[in-house]
């Protein structure tokens, strides 16, 4: 995952606004005691910050994996 696709997840999930607030202002004890924001700042992978939202956020596992990834293109 990369950055953008974790951006892209956390507003598909939380939305604009609240995905901002969630990455700036929620701590989170798998992360560190940190907020994504911290957790990315000091080089943690955004998959791992992304698994660990959701897991503290209680987003439902099937929505998990492969969020963020652009729609494919149609022909």
């Amino acid at each position: 995952m990369t950055r953008s696709e974790f951006s892209r997840a956390i507003a598909d999930e939380f939305g604009e606004a609240y995905g901002r607030s969630i990455v700036r202002d929620v701590v989170v004890t798998a992360l560190g005691e940190r907020t994504a924001d911290e957790a990315l700042s000091a080089g943690a992978p955004p998959r791992e910050v992304w698994l660990a939202l959701c897991a503290a956020m209680d987003v439902p596992r099937e929505r998990w994996y492969g969020a963020g990834r652009p729609e494919p293109k149609r022909a």
